[in-house]
């Protein structure tokens, strides 16, 4: 009897459907936990509008000065700005410049060979903007040597020397007077008007231009009065590109 009652057990027991897994437990989130997501959230959220708004203000800021532009060019370009390439063009390149700035001299044959590339069809305007200590000086000679039609040449000559007169980002003009020597310019008549009231203004009239454009570094570029969106060369030529597909459609 006992085997039988042990048998009848044991078959009960695999006959027994198992019992169903419980589900786990859901766990609350606590308040450290929501406070932690909440701040999560709220700095991806913060994060996403301070790049929309930049990129809003940058494209108002962009239309803005190209409106500016066309209403008035006279802060990026004045009678007395030194100019290259086709007057007729219609994309026109406003530099802002310092002989002594390592970066004007990397960047102008670049410039040079984009304004070849697209023949009669870029305009440059060079503006000075003397940051650097000393290079005032030297900006006085270009403007001389522009008075006798020598603002190019003076110009390359001044750049291609630069490592010989610029020292610790400081410019040493004394050093100019060797590397023009051969440009046919009338030296004597070069530091009398070097040094006139009318070389001073063209400088400072220059110079208050730069600020009211916000021009705080060198090389800066205006291309029909848009900055650059930032700084590289790149960013200079897809301006460029822009405008000339605007103006040559």
């Amino acid at each position: 009897m006992k085997k039988k009652a042990a048998k009848a057990r044991q078959q009960e027991t695999k006959a027994k459907p198992a019992a169903p897994a419980q589900a786990a437990p859901k766990v609350k989130a606590t308040p450290k936990a929501k406070q932690k997501n909440l701040f999560v959230f709220s700095a991806v959220f913060l994060l996403i509008a301070f790049v929309v708004g930049s990129l809003i203000y940058k494209s108002e800021r962009t239309d803005a000065a190209a409106e500016a532009y066309r209403r008035d060019k006279s802060t990026y370009v004045r009678t007395h700005s030194p100019a290259f390439g086709n007057a007729a063009a219609k994309v026109e390149i406003t530099e802002f410049f310092d002989p002594a700035c390592e970066t004007c001299r990397e960047f102008y044959p670049m410039v040079k060979k984009l304004m070849a590339a697209n023949p009669d069809r870029i305009r440059l305007y060079m503006r000075f903007a003397p940051f650097h200590k000393g290079s005032d000086q030297v900006v006085k000679i270009i403007v001389a040597a522009d008075k006798q039609g020598k603002f190019w040449e003076t110009l390359e000559a001044v750049f291609a020397a630069q490592p010989n007169w610029v020292r610790n980002h400081q410019a040493q003009p004394e050093l100019v007077w060797s590397y023009i020597s051969g440009l046919g310019l009338n030296i004597e008549k070069l530091r009398q008007d070097m040094n006139s009231p009318e070389t001073e203004a063209i400088i400072q009239q220059d110079l208050a231009d730069a600020k009211k454009l916000n021009v705080t570094m060198t090389p800066e570029y205006f291309v029909n009065g848009k900055p650059l969106p930032s700084f590289g060369f790149e960013q200079l030529k897809d301006l460029v590109v822009d405008a000339l597909d605007t103006a040559y459609r």
